[in-house]
């Protein structure tokens, strides 16, 4: 990981800090952390008539203490990344459609520090679309962090505008296979459930009163007593929707212990985040205007996990 960047910051001891420690007064001074205060002395990047201070330096009113202080990091920044098993299924130059592994977010933002998909592009050296907020550029939708599968990412502007639009006007063909806990009843059917903030967790969203519209068709395509494996198609596209949708019904994802999964189950199937994988994408290519499509296999751990279920579940 780079280190982060630093700039020169001059500041005069206060009265109030008289026979403090050096690493206490950064702290005061700057607002940083104790610790990271701590680790500014260690570093010697906390100077005293251009000498570098010890943590336990007792400092005095009126001494001016220089100080490299951190640059808070811009959650907006991409930054090019390696990111294991990053898959390019697809790549013209209009739109470039990845296989995106679990653990992975569409894009930067504030609070995540893990790998995203643009900049795992940017660090294969895929250029895109700079339509779009500057942490997401090209982006047209995205899959939770931790559901795998498709996602196409506009390479130009008028991939950006025509992608954007398909999405809104639900042209676009979107299949997930999911394993739910049970059986759903009906085998085939479509919740119309509308979808919004958690009223008691910010972090969560459930089905609403005033939320916003949200249908999800599926289809059970194989039972197993304890899980069934299911196709969905989203007519909508809303944050977690799919898995609000099952966890309303009762039948949440395996593995999605956020909506209500049965940790022992979840364990028992190897399952460390939901069993959801984006599966199918389809489209018309915003260069051509040709339909294309494109189908992902499920990743190793979601394999694994339908295969003990194939065969007679966790003990």
């Amino acid at each position: 990981m780079a280190e982060p960047e630093h700039t020169t910051e001059r500041f005069t001891v206060p009265p109030e800090l008289e026979g403090q420690r050096a690493d206490a007064a950064v702290a005061a001074l700057t607002g940083l952390s104790r610790s990271a205060s701590a680790a500014l002395c260690t570093e010697g990047r906390v100077l005293h008539r251009d000498r570098p201070v010890t943590k336990s330096f007792r400092v005095e009113a009126a001494q001016t203490l220089t100080v490299q202080v951190p640059v808070p990091e811009d959650p907006s920044r991409i930054v090019p990344q390696l990111v294991e098993d990053f898959r390019v299924v697809h790549l013209d130059d209009d739109i470039v459609v990845i296989d995106k592994p679990p653990g992975v977010a569409a894009h930067p933002s504030p609070g995540w520090k893990g790998p995203t998909v643009v900049g795992a592009l940017a660090g294969a050296g895929v250029t895109v679309s700079t339509s779009g907020a500057p942490e997401r550029q090209g982006v047209v939708h995205r899959l939770d962090v931790g559901t795998s599968g498709l996602m196409v990412v506009a390479r130009t502007e008028r991939a950006y505008t025509a992608l954007k639009r398909a999405f809104k006007e639900r042209t676009v063909t979107k299949v997930y296979h999911t394993v739910v806990q049970g059986l759903p009843d009906p085998l085939r059917g479509t919740v119309d459930a509308p979808i919004g903030r958690h009223p008691g967790y910010d972090w969560r969203f459930a089905v609403v009163e005033g939320g916003r519209d949200s249908v999800t068709h599926y289809e059970v395509l194989e039972a197993f007593g304890r899980a069934a494996l299911v196709e969905v198609h989203l007519e909508t596209g809303r944050t977690h929707q799919i898995r609000v949708h099952f966890s309303a019904l009762r039948h949440p994802c395996c593995g999605d212990l956020t909506y209500g999964a049965d940790p022992a189950l979840s364990a028992g199937l190897g399952l460390t985040r939901q069993w959801l994988h984006a599966q199918r994408l389809g489209f018309e290519h915003p260069g051509t205007g040709e339909p294309v499509e494109f189908d992902s296999p499920y990743p190793p751990d979601l394999a694994f996990a339908l295969e003990t279920l194939r065969d007679g579940g966790p003990a």
